[in-house]
Protein backbone atom coordinates (compact mmCIF):
# COMPACT_ATOMS: atom_id res chain seq x y z
CA UNK A 1 0.00 0.00 0.00
CA UNK A 2 1.63 3.56 -0.91
CA UNK A 3 1.35 6.45 1.32
CA UNK A 4 1.17 8.96 -1.23
CA UNK A 5 -1.90 11.53 -0.72
CA UNK A 6 -4.85 11.48 -3.39
CA UNK A 7 -4.15 14.74 -5.18
CA UNK A 8 -6.83 17.63 -4.33
CA UNK A 9 -8.63 19.24 -6.17
CA UNK A 10 -7.55 22.70 -7.48
CA UNK A 11 -3.56 20.69 -7.57
CA UNK A 12 -1.12 20.97 -10.19
CA UNK A 13 -2.92 20.10 -13.80
CA UNK A 14 -6.60 19.76 -12.65
CA UNK A 15 -8.78 22.59 -11.85
CA UNK A 16 -9.96 23.29 -9.17
CA UNK A 17 -14.02 22.49 -8.28
CA UNK A 18 -16.75 24.81 -8.80
CA UNK A 19 -18.05 25.75 -5.48
CA UNK A 20 -21.80 25.52 -6.60
CA UNK A 21 -24.27 23.54 -8.39
CA UNK A 22 -26.83 24.04 -10.85
CA UNK A 23 -30.35 23.29 -10.24
CA UNK A 24 -34.03 24.48 -10.07
CA UNK A 25 -34.40 27.99 -8.37
CA UNK A 26 -37.19 29.64 -7.34
CA UNK A 27 -36.09 33.26 -8.66
CA UNK A 28 -36.24 32.27 -12.12
CA UNK A 29 -35.36 28.75 -14.15
CA UNK A 30 -32.32 27.18 -12.71
CA UNK A 31 -29.76 28.96 -10.58
CA UNK A 32 -26.13 28.05 -8.47
CA UNK A 33 -26.23 27.34 -4.98
CA UNK A 34 -23.19 27.29 -3.13
CA UNK A 35 -22.28 23.63 -2.30
CA UNK A 36 -19.46 25.04 0.69
CA UNK A 37 -19.32 28.16 2.62
CA UNK A 38 -17.72 30.82 -0.35
CA UNK A 39 -15.70 33.50 1.39
CA UNK A 40 -16.03 37.29 0.64
CA UNK A 41 -13.52 38.15 -1.80
CA UNK A 42 -13.91 34.99 -4.21
CA UNK A 43 -13.41 34.33 -7.69
CA UNK A 44 -16.11 31.68 -8.33
CA UNK A 45 -16.18 31.55 -12.16
CA UNK A 46 -15.39 32.69 -15.09
CA UNK A 47 -18.08 33.95 -17.61
CA UNK A 48 -17.47 32.07 -20.80
CA UNK A 49 -19.21 31.79 -24.02
CA UNK A 50 -18.68 33.08 -27.52
CA UNK A 51 -17.42 36.35 -27.96
CA UNK A 52 -19.24 38.82 -30.74
CA UNK A 53 -19.58 41.77 -31.46
CA UNK A 54 -22.81 44.26 -30.68
CA UNK A 55 -24.16 44.42 -33.92
CA UNK A 56 -24.11 40.22 -34.33
CA UNK A 57 -25.54 39.53 -30.62
CA UNK A 58 -28.82 42.33 -31.66
CA UNK A 59 -29.21 39.83 -34.63
CA UNK A 60 -29.45 36.73 -32.91
CA UNK A 61 -31.78 38.39 -29.73
CA UNK A 62 -33.90 40.93 -31.67
CA UNK A 63 -36.60 38.83 -32.33
CA UNK A 64 -36.24 36.94 -28.62
CA UNK A 65 -37.20 40.76 -26.60
CA UNK A 66 -40.77 39.52 -27.18
CA UNK A 67 -40.49 36.30 -25.36
CA UNK A 68 -37.29 36.52 -23.57
CA UNK A 69 -37.18 33.44 -20.92
CA UNK A 70 -33.41 33.44 -21.23
CA UNK A 71 -30.71 35.50 -23.13
CA UNK A 72 -27.34 34.80 -21.79
CA UNK A 73 -25.59 37.84 -22.93
CA UNK A 74 -22.87 39.34 -20.85
CA UNK A 75 -21.41 43.29 -22.68
CA UNK A 76 -17.54 43.25 -21.68
CA UNK A 77 -16.83 46.36 -23.07
CA UNK A 78 -18.22 48.67 -26.44
CA UNK A 79 -17.00 46.06 -28.84
CA UNK A 80 -17.36 42.95 -27.37
CA UNK A 81 -20.46 40.86 -25.87
CA UNK A 82 -20.68 36.76 -24.20
CA UNK A 83 -22.68 35.22 -25.37
CA UNK A 84 -22.83 32.08 -22.97
CA UNK A 85 -25.78 30.66 -25.03
CA UNK A 86 -22.87 29.13 -27.28
CA UNK A 87 -19.62 27.55 -25.78
CA UNK A 88 -21.16 28.85 -22.37
CA UNK A 89 -20.34 27.42 -18.58
CA UNK A 90 -22.22 27.10 -15.65
CA UNK A 91 -21.89 30.92 -15.13
CA UNK A 92 -24.98 31.39 -17.08
CA UNK A 93 -27.05 30.23 -14.09
CA UNK A 94 -26.53 32.70 -12.19
CA UNK A 95 -29.55 34.44 -11.50
CA UNK A 96 -30.07 38.35 -11.44
CA UNK A 97 -30.29 39.77 -7.48
CA UNK A 98 -31.02 43.05 -6.04
CA UNK A 99 -29.78 42.48 -3.23
CA UNK A 100 -26.68 40.45 -4.30
CA UNK A 101 -23.82 38.35 -2.97
CA UNK A 102 -21.56 38.27 -5.86
CA UNK A 103 -20.43 41.02 -8.50
CA UNK A 104 -19.16 40.26 -11.91
CA UNK A 105 -15.56 41.83 -12.54
CA UNK A 106 -13.76 42.82 -15.95
CA UNK A 107 -10.25 41.64 -15.86
CA UNK A 108 -8.51 42.04 -19.43
CA UNK A 109 -11.64 41.73 -20.98
CA UNK A 110 -12.42 38.75 -18.97
CA UNK A 111 -15.63 38.36 -16.98
CA UNK A 112 -15.46 37.01 -13.50
CA UNK A 113 -17.84 36.58 -10.81
CA UNK A 114 -16.86 37.19 -7.39
CA UNK A 115 -18.32 36.38 -3.98
CA UNK A 116 -19.13 40.14 -2.15
CA UNK A 117 -19.96 38.75 1.14
CA UNK A 118 -19.28 34.93 2.79
CA UNK A 119 -21.58 33.00 1.26
CA UNK A 120 -23.32 30.11 3.01
CA UNK A 121 -23.70 26.59 1.69
CA UNK A 122 -26.99 26.09 0.27
CA UNK A 123 -27.52 29.56 -0.90
CA UNK A 124 -28.40 30.82 -4.11
CA UNK A 125 -25.72 32.98 -6.42
CA UNK A 126 -26.53 36.17 -7.43
CA UNK A 127 -25.86 39.50 -9.19
CA UNK A 128 -27.05 42.42 -10.35
CA UNK A 129 -27.07 42.20 -14.02
CA UNK A 130 -27.37 45.93 -14.37
CA UNK A 131 -29.15 45.94 -18.03
CA UNK A 132 -28.79 49.28 -19.26
CA UNK A 133 -32.27 51.04 -21.24
CA UNK A 134 -32.14 51.67 -24.39
CA UNK A 135 -34.61 54.77 -26.28
CA UNK A 136 -36.14 52.34 -28.47
CA UNK A 137 -37.01 49.49 -25.68
CA UNK A 138 -40.54 48.31 -25.78
CA UNK A 139 -43.52 50.26 -23.28
CA UNK A 140 -43.49 46.87 -21.35
CA UNK A 141 -39.45 46.13 -21.08
CA UNK A 142 -39.39 46.30 -17.23
CA UNK A 143 -42.25 43.25 -17.45
CA UNK A 144 -39.71 41.59 -20.27
CA UNK A 145 -37.31 41.93 -17.30
CA UNK A 146 -39.11 41.78 -14.10
CA UNK A 147 -37.57 40.20 -11.41
CA UNK A 148 -38.40 37.91 -9.08
CA UNK A 149 -35.86 37.77 -6.53
CA UNK A 150 -37.95 38.47 -3.41
CA UNK A 151 -35.75 40.46 -1.50
CA UNK A 152 -37.22 43.66 0.37
CA UNK A 153 -35.05 46.05 -1.83
CA UNK A 154 -36.06 44.40 -5.06
CA UNK A 155 -36.86 47.47 -7.89
CA UNK A 156 -39.16 44.81 -9.58
CA UNK A 157 -36.85 44.80 -13.10
CA UNK A 158 -33.14 43.35 -13.80
CA UNK A 159 -33.13 46.72 -16.12
CA UNK A 160 -31.19 50.08 -14.48
CA UNK A 161 -33.73 52.16 -12.52
CA UNK A 162 -35.29 54.96 -14.82
CA UNK A 163 -32.90 58.17 -14.89
CA UNK A 164 -35.84 61.01 -13.46
CA UNK A 165 -35.14 64.60 -15.01
CA UNK A 166 -32.78 66.53 -11.89
CA UNK A 167 -35.49 69.14 -10.17
CA UNK A 168 -34.26 72.60 -10.17
CA UNK A 169 -33.37 74.10 -6.78
CA UNK A 170 -35.33 76.34 -5.65
CA UNK A 171 -33.42 79.26 -4.14
CA UNK A 172 -33.14 79.93 -0.51
CA UNK A 173 -35.53 81.78 1.57
CA UNK A 174 -35.15 85.50 1.47
CA UNK A 175 -32.94 85.16 -2.04
CA UNK A 176 -34.29 86.16 -5.85
CA UNK A 177 -32.77 84.31 -8.69
CA UNK A 178 -30.29 85.87 -10.55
Amino acid sequence: MSSAKKPRPGGAGRPAQQPFEVRRSRVHGHGAFATRKIRKGTRIIEYLGERISHREADRRYSEKLTDADHTFLFIVDRGVVIDAGVNGNDARFINHGCDPNCESAITGRRVFVEAIRTIQPGEELTYDYQIGRDRDDPDNIDEIFACRCGAASCRGTMLWPVKRPKRRRAPPAGKKPA
